[in-house]
Formats: C-alpha cells, structure tokens, sequence
C-alpha cells in the first residue's frame, strides 16, 4: 500500500491522470458529436 499511498500524494501522478481524463473527455465528445451528424445526415436522404 506504500506504493499507492505515494502514486496518490505525487502531483506528477495526478497531472497525468488529469491530462488523461480531459484526453479521454474530448474523445468522447468527438465520437458522440459525429454518431449524433452521421445518423441526422442518414435519416435527410
């Protein structure tokens, strides 16, 4: 548990962590806003 405890007291750890969520987030949103544009343009023709 020394490991973890030390994972979670790092900044480094939680900068990356931080970074990975916004990454992840953003993804997410493309995927979604895309799904949402192809099936709108597939129900016009």
């Amino acid at each position: 548990m020394n490991l973890l405890s030390m994972l979670a007291n790092d900044p480094v750890v939680m900068f990356s962590f931080g970074g990975l969520a916004i990454m992840l987030a953003i993804c997410g949103f493309y995927v979604y806003y895309f799904l949402t544009h192809i099936q709108e343009d597939c129900k016009k023709h």
